[in-house]
């Protein structure tokens, strides 16, 4: 792995680099929303190079990623969101890359703003902004006059779920202060090359089991184990059309809810220790009987996903030993992030 100069990193940016920043998006029928994403990106403050893989659109997808000039993949078939990520950033030439949903739209100095702060923070490996809710039509989402939040980071609960710091309250200045954060959603990650290159797995930076879904908190929690750290700045905005909330689960599509089951017990069979597994006692718990019992009687179609987790029960035995052997943070400095009360530290 190379030896990166975060103020050398920085400046090149900045002043265009022959490596400019990629930013890399996954689609899959994304023509309501790609052309107004694309548009945020090439009108960044700094220079930015993007590619795009997309899943077998059945929509005007592949014809907006054209018409825009950017480097496009079209498989032929729904590859799943991890691995159309790890097929953009393979091989390619950066130092810094931008996992970008299509749904949504960058406020135009948002990568330099991040950039900076990655380089003022040491061990940095990913950072976010503020990112605000929007509406189908572009519209940022408001509440008795003042914007509501859609992510300031993201963090885990007693009970191992991973949620949206910020999410659905009303923007009162809460969290306008540069903090370190457990993650950052996958909607507008920004991490540095040097930290995805040490959690890579052979070829995968987001690990392909999970398909979709999860993929960004696993991310996380490999980061956290390695040292690095996840940073939140205010100063960066950007609006998210998000679809998949909690408390819109029984709208989601089957695949939605099997991979958001699998994922769960997936991320933990890599990544969990006896110190958060001591410290999550029993809400972890009496929440996994609660889905399983949900699953039984109202989501059947969810019921595989217990299935497919025992059938890769000896493989993530074998990415539990490489994540948990390069592990450089002990447990009792890890499991203090597990809370119900969002946890963050001011810089």
């Amino acid at each position: 792995m190379r030896n990166v100069d975060p103020e050398a990193l920085y400046k090149a940016m900045i002043t265009g680099s022959e490596n400019p920043l990629l930013v890399s998006l996954v689609t899959h029928n994304e023509e309501p929303f790609l052309a107004r994403c694309l548009e945020s990106v090439q009108g960044q403050t700094i220079k930015v190079r993007v590619k795009i893989f997309d899943n077998a659109s059945q929509d005007a997808t592949g014809d907006i990623a054209r018409r825009f000039g950017v480097q496009l993949h079209q498989s032929t078939e729904n590859r799943g969101y991890s691995f159309g990520h790890n097929h953009n950033l393979l091989s390619e030439d950066f130092e810094a890359a931008l996992l970008l949903n299509a749904d949504v739209i960058l406020q135009s100095d948002y990568l330099e703003v991040l950039l900076a702060a990655l380089n003022q923070v040491d061990k940095a490996g990913m950072a976010g902004g503020k990112l605000y809710r929007m509406n189908a039509g572009g519209q940022k989402v408001f509440r008795r006059g003042s914007p509501i939040l859609d992510s300031t980071g993201i963090f885990f609960t007693l009970s191992q779920r991973h949620l949206d710091r910020g999410s659905e309250e009303v923007d009162g200045g809460q969290y306008d202060r540069r903090q370190l954060v457990f993650g950052i959603t996958g909607a507008a990650l920004l991490c540095r090359r040097a930290m995805l290159e040490d959690l890579r797995i052979e070829d995968e930076y987001l690990d392909e089991d999970f398909f979709a879904y999860r993929e960004d908190a696993d991310l996380a929690w490999r980061a956290q184990l390695r040292g690095w750290k996840a940073i939140y700045e205010p100063r960066a905005v950007a609006l998210h059309c998000r679809h998949v909330l909690p408390s819109r689960r029984r709208q989601l599509s089957r695949l939605v809810n099997y991979h958001s089951v699998k994922n769960r017990y997936l991320m933990r069979m890599k990544n969990l220790d006896s110190a958060v597994r001591r410290r999550c006692f029993p809400h972890m718990w009496i929440r996994d009987l609660g889905i399983f019992l949900y699953v039984l009687f109202f989501e059947w179609n969810s019921l595989p996903a217990y299935r497919e987790v025992w059938r890769l029960r000896g493989k993530f035995r074998n990415k539990r030993e490489h994540v948990q052997g390069r592990r450089c943070v002990d447990p009792d400095a890890i499991a203090p992030w597990f809370s119900f009360n969002p946890k963050a530290e001011d810089l």
